[in-house]
């Protein structure tokens, strides 16, 4: 599992730095193509791909530290770096979408909105689209398993349907003249953004406040294991993600007397371990074990003190 983490992170750093080298490339083209064509929807696009290659970098350099080896300071690793880089991705898409609405609606306010370009913003957009489609394509795969890596993959897929809005747009205005279809398409932009960002600062404050994570029920866990033979009941259980795609359980397992003094006590929790990490994807277990008269005693022990 150890070797499938680290082969993990090294495929997503290459994806990342991929995706960055062609975010680069698109974000200096639209850059320029809305100083030529006047085009605020183009400005806005570029301004959320400069977000998304700011949160691509941070994405990376979480990459890195969440590979560094655990240590007695930090007994998980650094795997929570990716859930900082998430947060900050999260916050400069909020801030991205706030610049966007008052600049789109002050052209909208003002009534007479400057000329834009169409074709040139046209072509741009079109280009920013095959390029985005392309880093959607390299980040899907790894999106699933780790928080940070959905982050990029979400900034990346809104800069597309963003690149959707400008054609529309500038279609538009090729076709029909209608020249605030470019501030109109800003807007569309920013209300891409922000639920995205919502979405993934909600994951982060999941995570930062260790509650169960949402693909996990922890009653199944609990029947799971009660079933498992030799165990009488399970109780005290804790369940939470380190990042995602890392689980951490604990639980107090009562056991019945006999198993503990026939010496199956390893066996036991070695197949407690494999039916978490199998059925449940659950990376690190910790489990007490109880002899069954144990626990009787001491909660008959704790009802007798009330």
């Amino acid at each position: 599992m150890g070797h499938d983490h680290a082969s993990s992170s090294t495929r997503n750093r290459s994806r990342l730095s991929i995706v960055i080298g062609i975010v680069s490339v698109v974000l200096v083209a639209e850059v320029i193509g809305a100083w030529i064509t006047g085009s605020l929807a183009l400005l806005a696009d570029a301004g959320h791909m400069f977000s998304d290659l700011a949160g691509l970098i941070i994405a990376l350099t979480a990459t890195v530290v969440a590979a560094r080896p655990a240590t007695d300071r930090q007994t998980f690793g650094y795997q929570r770096a990716e859930v900082f880089g998430a947060m900050l991705n999260g916050l400069i898409l909020l801030v991205v979408a706030g610049f966007v609405v008052v600049g789109a609606v002050n052209r909208l306010v003002q009534g007479d909105p400057p000329e834009v370009l169409a074709m040139p913003m046209l072509v741009v957009a079109v280009i920013g689209l095959l390029a985005n489609v392309v880093g959607i394509l390299l980040l899907r795969p790894a999106a699933a398993g780790s928080i940070n890596m959905r982050g990029a993959y979400l900034e990346v897929l809104g800069d597309a349907l963003g690149s959707v809005a400008v054609i529309v747009a500038a279609v538009l205005i090729l076709t029909t003249g209608f020249a605030q279809a470019d501030s109109i398409a800003s807007l569309v932009i920013a209300a891409m953004i922000v639920p995205r960002a919502i979405g993934l600062l909600r994951d982060v404050v999941r995570v930062f406040s260790e509650s169960t994570p949402a693909d996990t029920d922890v009653q199944e866990i609990r029947q799971h294991l009660q079933d498992t033979p030799g165990v009488v009941a399970v109780h005290d259980v804790h369940v939470w993600a380190i990042t995602s795609g890392s689980h951490v359980f604990s639980a107090h397992v009562v056991v019945e007397p006999e198993l503990l003094a026939s010496g199956r006590a390893g066996e036991l929790l070695s197949e407690l371990s494999e039916c978490l990490s199998h059925h449940f994807d659950v990376e690190h277990s910790t489990f007490q074990l109880e002899p069954a008269d144990h626990a009787a005693d001491a909660d008959h022990t704790l009802h007798s003190h009330r």
